[in-house]
């Protein structure tokens, strides 16, 4: 399916529902088209449908404010969210454009941060499950979610720019920017599948964004049914820093240049995980920006041990080549990046390449 067919879906789309809501819906998936590279083939229609698959979660708290989130429709009058956005509701709904409907159950991991709310004939289709398995680092990506409660679903184009493996699943750690109101919201692959839950964001305006795995879901499915709400509970990512997994305590140092801390925390970290790429990685880093050049190189070829496709290890390597002027092992790392990606490999030629005066 091409473009226009996608835009004939919609225009029958709005046709059927008639209502402005529909027309909003086509303009924010025509904005999302514009955003997409052209170098790269996003299946529209398949995205489409991921778009049409996103639903809001509301609720009234006990002051009388709204509590509101996004969810993504997976099965047949079953909704995938947060339950961090159900902790102050006491009778939540579902809601898409005018349509609402009333949440009668929900199935909850609090602590994974996943709730799967039942509604009674809910008619939108469910989004295709996929899985950040099948998908490299630097991946692109789109999340699909109501970020600052924007009635029409937002969304935004990125890459995976990290997994992280936790609890029999893999936390993604993506470039696609959302705000409040996207949390429960849902990350894409490049053909519609849904790969993971938006949840929760690092602090500052340089923030790492973060989803849970889908695979996560089959978990949620084996839980008690509960009906009564609100549902409390803290989650892994809310732990005080010391108690959060190393992944998330990693990027404070990272984010404000403490190359000692970024240090001392990779070291406990590849420790307590040997066989963690992305643990050698930010180890790698670190000892690159303490001045231990000949220790950095270690890692990052660790890293490649662990993840022969992993980018941000190569790109080190290959400016490391570049600056001692080998330019036989610079080829090779850049013929990687090429396969793998394509604005990564650019960048490294372009710093290669660049005279003294750049």
């Amino acid at each position: 399916m091409n473009q226009i067919t996608a835009t004939k879906s919609i225009m029958s789309h709005i046709a059927n529902r008639k209502n402005l809501f529909a027309f909003g819906m086509l303009i924010t998936f025509s904005l999302l088209m514009l955003q997409a590279k052209p170098s790269h083939a996003y299946d529209k229609a398949k995205l489409f449908d991921a778009f049409l698959s996103i639903v809001m979660i509301k609720g009234y708290t006990m002051d009388g404010s709204m509590a509101y989130g996004s969810g993504v429709v997976v099965s047949q009058n079953k909704v995938l969210t947060n339950c961090h956005i159900m902790r102050e509701t006491k009778e939540p709904w579902v809601a898409k454009g005018e349509d609402t409907f009333a949440i009668s159950s929900v199935q909850a991991d609090r602590y994974h941060d996943l709730c799967l709310v039942h509604v009674d004939n809910l008619p939108y289709k469910p989004a295709l499950i996929g899985s950040i398995s099948q998908l490299n680092k630097g991946a692109p990506i789109v999340s699909i979610g109501h970020s600052s409660a924007n009635p029409s679903p937002v969304t935004a184009i990125g890459k995976v720019r990290a997994v992280y493996p936790f609890h029999e699943g893999l936390v993604i750690s993506g470039t696609a920017r959302f705000s409040m109101g996207a949390s429960g919201s849902g990350m894409f692959d490049d053909v519609g599948n849904l790969i993971g839950i938006n949840t929760f964001k690092s602090p500052g305006r340089n923030a790492y964004f973060y989803a849970l795995p889908i695979e996560w879901l089959k978990q949620v499915e084996k839980l008690p049914v509960e009906t009564k709400f609100p549902i409390p509970g803290k989650a892994f990512w809310e732990e005080a820093e010391q108690d959060k997994p190393y992944f998330m305590q990693v990027v404070q140092p990272e984010l404000n240049g403490n190359w000692a801390a970024l240090k001392e925390i990779a070291l406990k970290w590849t420790n307590a995980e040997p066989n963690n790429a992305e643990a050698w990685y930010e180890l790698g880093f670190a000892l690159e920006m303490n001045k231990q050049t000949v220790q950095a190189l270690d890692a990052y070829r660790k890293v490649l041990k662990l993840n022969p496709q992993h980018t941000e290890a190569i790109f080190r390597l290959g400016l490391n080549a570049a600056e001692k002027g080998n330019q036989s092992e610079l080829e090779s790392f850049q013929k990687q990046l090429a396969t793998l990606d394509g604005d990564l490999a650019d960048q490294l030629s372009k710093i290669a390449n660049c005279k003294s005066e750049c």
